[in-house]
């Protein structure tokens, strides 16, 4: 290749230039020039390799992404262990795995969940595949960009994996989670195409995350449609049963004409046996009072929900061994409807599932009510408002206290206006997940 006459036009600019220095310039200008063209430009916060990078278009609240700022690498994955306990639990678990392979800018493989519901007997663990319950497609085309679920077909090397052991006990402190998770983020670790966390359940892993991260993973699960299907069927049989007794009350033709929905309360009601005995402990260690709630208080707070229009059916969800007790549907206000889904006439239908769809089905009859009331101790009722404060805020609402508002949300175990529960939306600028987790009696409206 002549350069010389490159050289020339150096030399007009007043270059005086050897030979050999003019032709290293000439280089130097024209490899600029074919890396400017052929190879991807970056910004701060958003680019595409498109052989190994997801676009990364929302970057987490909080300060733990900077590893993350290029894409998230579609060649290194993070793997963790089976998933364990309630559904609620469940979710919170499977969004600190997303949030953690975030943080070490992996995919996460699609962890295993578990359908039956043992604390401590892990042999009698039941796994599901997370692509059982929750759309698989779908969670990564809404959290596109955020995080990303793979399967173990894509791995290359499926032994080669990089055992990383989580720490436990008093002396492992948050802090050392942290420098673990980013030391291993980088170096000759970060080589290795898949690294397993090894250890407890990430339910019990450090929480490093706030509120907000973990709300935009729970906003990509999505239920399968058989699922969805089943919580069709009892949604519709709740509104039939609320017509009939509308219809009831009407006194004119005119007044029965129903065009809308008929509204209902669900009631997430904690009264079975191992959760009153976990939650009087939890009260004497706490130094509280306002956990456990009888039977006769969640309903007498129902019952005073300031502008509750009646009759109304009430939706009961509570455990299986309650539903061999009547009590639950006596003593109710007048105009409030009780019902569970034995009286439903869909007992025989849940028990086809597995616990954590019989779970599942629940948590979407009760997300879709009118009227939600449940304990702001229970990470099921927990999740719920923040589920339901997601759609006041997407509705403009960033405060239900003093005004009516669609879907109000309330806390039996705490005593609110007129002697009713107290209302109940999520804190959204927390800066760790703990009081979803574990509970509060902190709430807001």
């Amino acid at each position: 290749m002549d350069l010389s006459p490159h050289c020339k036009h150096f030399r007009s600019l007043g270059c005086n230039l050897n030979s050999i220095a003019c032709k290293c310039v000439v280089l130097v200008i024209i490899a600029l020039v074919v890396r400017a063209v052929l190879l991807p430009t970056y910004s701060s916060f958003n680019g595409t390799e498109q052989n190994k990078l997801v676009l990364v278009s929302n970057l987490s609240f909080s300060t733990l992404s900077g590893s993350t700022n290029f894409g998230i690498r579609k060649d290194k994955f993070l793997e963790v262990p089976q998933i364990v306990w309630g559904l609620n639990n469940q979710k919170i678990a499977f969004a600190r795995g997303c949030l953690t392979a975030r943080l070490m800018n992996r995919i996460l493989l699609m962890p295993s969940l578990s359908a039956s519901l043992f604390y401590k007997e892990f042999e009698l663990l039941k796994p599901i595949s997370f692509d059982k319950v929750f759309k698989f497609d779908k969670f990564n085309s809404l959290c596109d960009g955020y995080v990303q679920l793979g399967q173990y077909s894509d791995l290359k090397n499926q032994t080669g994996a990089f055992e990383l052991q989580k720490g436990s006990g008093r002396r492992w402190t948050p802090e050392r989670d942290l420098d673990q998770l980013k030391q291993h983020s980088k170096g000759p670790y970060d080589e290795h195409e898949t690294i397993r966390i090894v250890g407890k359940n990430p339910f019990l892993w450090h929480d490093h995350w706030p509120v907000k991260d973990y709300a935009k993973v729970f906003e990509c699960l999505v239920l399968v449609d058989e699922i969805m299907k089943e919580a069709d069927k009892v949604v519709s049989r709740i509104r039939e049963i609320g017509a009939e007794q509308v219809r009831r009350k009407s006194e004119s033709a005119e007044n029965s004409l129903l065009v809308e929905p008929v509204p209902y309360v669900a009631v997430h009601m904690r009264i079975e046996l191992d959760w009153m005995i976990h939650c009087k402990n939890l009260e004497r260690r706490l130094n509280i009072t306002e956990i456990c709630s009888s039977k006769e208080e969640i309903m007498e707070r129902v019952g005073n929900i300031v502008g509750l229009k009646t009759p109304v059916v009430v939706y009961l969800a509570v455990a299986d061994s309650l539903l061999q007790d009547p009590s639950i549907l006596n003593g109710w206000k007048e105009g409030l409807v009780p019902f569970e889904k034995k009286k439903l006439g869909f007992d025989a239908q849940y028990k086809k599932f597995p616990y954590l769809i019989q779970s599942a089905i629940d948590y979407e009859v009760c997300l879709r009510a009118d009227v939600f009331v449940g304990n702001s101790f229970s990470t099921f009722s927990s999740l719920i408002a923040l589920d339901r404060t997601q759609k006041l805020i997407k509705m403009g609402v960033n405060s239900s206290c003093g005004v009516d508002v669609r879907w109000p949300t309330y806390a039996y175990n705490i005593l609110g206006e007129s002697k009713g529960p107290q209302k109940w939306m999520t804190n959204m600028s927390g800066s760790s997940l703990k009081a979803i987790s574990y509970g509060s009696n902190q709430i807001s409206c």
